[in-house]
């Protein structure tokens, strides 16, 4: 490979996608896009590393609909002929998927990322029902709090009530001790899990950062996301953020398709208004040549 180790080692660059993530009504929310991130170093087309990518992500997709014996986590090493060529990859799915939707999530995954991350040396996205990560740098039974993403919702003020509420949930969820964990107290739910590639005390520790980063940062959110690089804890009000078996955890279809018609309007509104100004440029360059031409034909 004609990467260095050094470079192809590098950490993720974590990014957001905004206007070309929206999820169109089609989609399931077990499908819905919250992060992804490439490697910044890319590796060459033909190499045996990018023969390693293809098999893991290949043995990914497998494992996860293989008949009978599919499982919500599993990681792959592919060794190559150096160490530098070596590609761990590994995929997480939301606990309380059965395997034909964990299936179809880590599948559709897998193909965004590989649009996503076309030639990188490493890459990972996190749709709303599953995590897939690959890299040749060390990151499987690694523990790593680094905070990818954070939201909060609209504040609810100091409503004691259901900051109560909201502090039983967030406090169930921390007392736990499963890789997965779902909660709620009256309209209140929460939902925190970890990948499975980190012991139980590593799980425990990730969640406990994410809960408080919740506590400290979307104090008094109606609703809250905090994902670590290895885990992550939710809560959300029940009209704000439904759980249902239909949907999967994620918005409502009432409040997220508002959301996302928000965001397409605001997309719209930019696409227009650049459209708008390329066609004013057209025709002041075509006005400024009638005129030069008038002069000429004096």
């Amino acid at each position: 490979m004609s990467v260095s180790v050094s470079l192809c080692l590098s950490s993720l660059l974590i990014f957001l996608i905004t206007f070309s993530a929206l999820p169109s009504p089609s989609i399931s929310a077990i499908d819905t896009f919250i992060f992804g991130g490439c490697a910044q170093i890319r590796y060459v087309q033909g190499s045996p590393y990018e023969s390693n990518v293809n098999s893991i992500l290949t043995s990914l997709v497998n494992s996860a609909s293989a008949p009978g014996i599919a499982a919500l986590y599993n990681k792959y090493t592919v060794p190559g002929p150096t160490s530098q060529d070596t590609v761990s990859g590994l995929y997480q799915c939301r606990g309380d998927l059965n395997p034909g939707d964990c299936a179809r999530c880590v599948a559709r995954c897998v193909s965004q990322l590989g649009a996503l991350c076309l030639d990188s040396c490493g890459g990972a996205l996190q749709l709303e029902g599953c995590f897939v990560k690959y890299d040749n740098a060390t990151f499987l039974g690694v523990e790593d709090k680094t905070v990818v993403v954070k939201k909060c919702g609209p504040s609810i003020g100091y409503d004691s009530d259901a900051l109560t509420r909201r502090d039983a949930v967030l406090g169930y969820l921390e007392g736990g001790t499963q890789t997965f964990r779902v909660g709620g107290s009256g309209n209140i739910q929460g939902m925190a899990q970890c990948v499975g590639d980190l012991s139980a005390s590593e799980c425990q520790d990730c969640v406990s950062d994410a809960i408080g980063r919740l506590r400290s940062e979307c104090g008094t959110s109606a609703w809250g996301d905090m994902f670590l690089a290895k885990c992550y804890a939710r809560f959300w009000e029940g009209g704000d953020r439904s759980h249902t078996a239909n949907d999967g955890y994620g918005y409502d279809h009432h409040d997220h398709d508002n959301d996302n018609d928000e965001d397409i309007e605001k997309t719209l509104a930019i696409l227009i208004g650049l459209i708008a100004g390329v066609a004013l440029i057209i025709v002041f360059l075509s006005f400024l040549r009638k005129v030069l031409e008038g002069k000429d034909g004096k």
